[in-house]
């Protein structure tokens, strides 16, 4: 299985500590957010089931542009072969 050492970048990791400490932000976008910041410089792996969340972020209109970054910044720190 091919390994993605993808990490997330400094502007998205500023973005998810913003995220996580604002009381209107959805439980998804803190979950979208805390997962991001696990993968600042550790080359972590997201998981299929953070996958599916963030997919399903991003085909949605109900989530904010900030919230679909921290989607697509997760997606794309997944597993190359899934």
């Amino acid at each position: 299985m091919a390994k993605n050492s993808k990490t997330t970048s400094s502007g998205i990791a500023s973005q998810a500590a913003k995220t996580l400490n604002n009381p209107s932000a959805s439980a998804t976008a803190k979950k979208l957010a805390g997962f991001a910041l696990s993968q600042t410089n550790k080359g972590k792996q997201t998981g299929s089931d953070m996958e599916t969340i963030a997919s399903k972020v991003l085909k949605s209109t109900k989530y904010s542009d900030e919230t679909k970054d921290l989607a697509a910044s997760v997606l794309s720190q997944s597993n190359r072969n899934r």
